[in-house]
């Protein structure tokens, strides 16, 4: 097998390990403010299983003060760059800053900007997609008023959409380019934004059939597609697209030099230790984007499924559900004691100011949430810098990446039966899409801790407020959503 290029984690005795690299950054991130929990978690000896742990302890750590925070997310960071390596395809190996250190300013090799689209009218209100039908008006607000009600997204969210239904002038976010990294993520805002009149400028691989997709579905829109693409004269799709891990330097140089105030937005996802890689390039575009135009704002999805520091109102609105639920009193004691005490656990101790909600979802693995946490912490550091941030968690949803793990369809197929709704994407990105036009036109209000602003406006689908420990109702959900999710 042929040693991997561009991006690629460190050699660790000889092999590149992705537990020992992800147990060093974990460490290194807590070391500032938690020097027993870095021990730890350098001892730790089976990283696959035992990582949790580490992780939770890096959200509990960062809640003594705004600050540790903010040191966390920074020693994090500055161990992500340290640790990870830029490798030429001639097995030449550096830095990853040093493979980038001459892009500033340099406009980016062998790529044009081709423009897509843009010949359509503007959607001049903001109009959801929900269960067959489109909401908009008052039918989108009384949707939103359950959905509060419910407990499937904080009050803030709320208040932000009923901002942009009462400003609908705000959606073509004029001047702005957005950058979307993962253009053709199911998450990712490319559509709606252009069907909004935006100014978008388009990132995935250089894949025909992903470009085949996405040109043809932006053909009519109103928006302006920017596209990178290879010099010549044969069919756009054929000549698109730039891999972030593998051509980082033109990638970056191409996106320091597109129009506008720029949003970098990052919707990247791959499979296993890719999904680390791609992260960290994104991570580092952003970092080299930002030296060349500080304006630049910066937009992330996080995953519901992580380990959230959460408000007391939402952890007195789970108790309230503990209490009175049916299951309390029918089935709740039986299950705990035949399990041993893993099913349907409290979600929180009563009281817990802020609680601490994780949801993680073991089978995703430490890839996936080391990847994640980049993201994390760069929103963190980049906010308490300054600069214009929408992060913003995202609900569960039924994405291809998803329903792809059966047993993780299973157990989004059973959720609603512990408080849980799971979106489509089609409603998930577009009501995501409308959270950056909010925080891009007005900004998410300033938050006395960061885990305020990671909760502000957050779409949980339910996990944060509902009854029971998420993990401890997941084999039950699965178990009852089974056959409604089979093909």
């Amino acid at each position: 097998m042929n040693d991997p290029t561009g991006v690629v984690f460190p050699e660790v005795d000889g092999r590149r390990s992705t537990s020992a690299t992800g147990r060093g950054i974990v460490a290194d991130a807590l070391r500032p403010v938690d020097p027993v929990g870095a021990a730890a978690a350098q001892r730790e000896t089976n990283w696959r299983s035992g990582y949790l742990t580490h992780f939770r302890r890096l959200v509990e750590a960062g809640l003594t003060s705004p600050q540790d925070a903010v040191t966390i997310a920074d020693a994090g960071l500055a161990s992500v760059h340290d640790r990870m390596r830029w490798r030429d395809p001639d097995g030449t190996e550096c830095a990853l800053d040093a493979a980038l250190g001459g892009v500033v300013g340099s406009p980016a090799d062998n790529l044009v900007t081709q423009s897509h689209g843009g010949g359509g009218e503007p959607d001049t209100a903001l109009t959801v997609p929900y269960r067959g039908t489109r909401l908009a008006g008052d039918d989108l607000r009384r949707r939103l008023d359950t959905w509060v009600d419910d407990g499937v997204v904080e009050p803030s969210l709320r208040e932000a959409v009923g901002l942009v239904l009462d400003n609908p002038d705000w959606l073509r976010l004029e001047g702005r380019t957005v950058v979307v990294l993962g253009a053709a993520a199911e998450m990712g805002p490319l559509r709606s934004l252009l069907r909004w009149g935006a100014t978008v400028a388009a990132v995935d691989l250089p894949r025909p059939d992903l470009w085949t997709r996405v040109l043809d579905d932006t053909a009519s829109s109103a928006g302006r597609l920017l596209v990178p693409a290879s010099p010549g004269t044969s069919p756009l799709a054929e000549r698109a697209g730039v891999d972030l891990i593998g051509g980082l330097p033109t990638a970056t140089g191409w996106v320091c030099g597109l129009p506008g105030q720029l949003v970098v937005g990052n919707y990247v996802y791959a499979d296993g230790a890719t999904n680390v890689r791609v992260s960290t390039a994104v991570d580092a575009m952003t970092r080299i984007v930002r030296l060349a135009r500080p304006d630049t704002a910066l937009s992330f999805l996080a995953t519901p499924t992580d380990v959230f520091a959460v408000p007391g109102e939402a952890v007195d609105a789970s108790a309230r559900s503990y209490a009175q639920r049916r299951t309390s009193k029918v089935l709740r004691g039986p299950l705990r004691t035949l399990s041993g005490g893993r099913l349907l656990r409290r979600n929180y101790q009563p009281g817990e100011d802020p609680g601490i909600n994780d949801s993680v979802v073991l089978q995703q693995g430490p890839n996936y949430l080391l990847a994640k946490r980049i993201q994390r912490w760069r929103a963190t550091s980049a906010r308490a810098r300054g600069a214009t941030v929408s992060f913003k968690i995202a609900p569960p949803t039924r994405t291809r990446s998803v329903v792809k793990n059966r047993a993780l369809a299973a157990a989004y197929a059973g959720s609603h039966r512990f408080g849980v709704e799971v979106f489509e994407p089609g409603t998930a990105n577009t009501l995501m899409a409308a959270l950056l036009v909010h925080d891009l036109t007005v900004g998410s209000p300033r938050q006395e801790h960061p885990w305020q602003d990671e909760a502000y406006a957050a779409a949980h689908g339910g996990l944060w407020r509902a009854a029971y420990d998420p993990r401890s109702a997941l084999g039950l959900a699965a178990l009852l959503g089974a056959a409604s999710a089979r093909p």
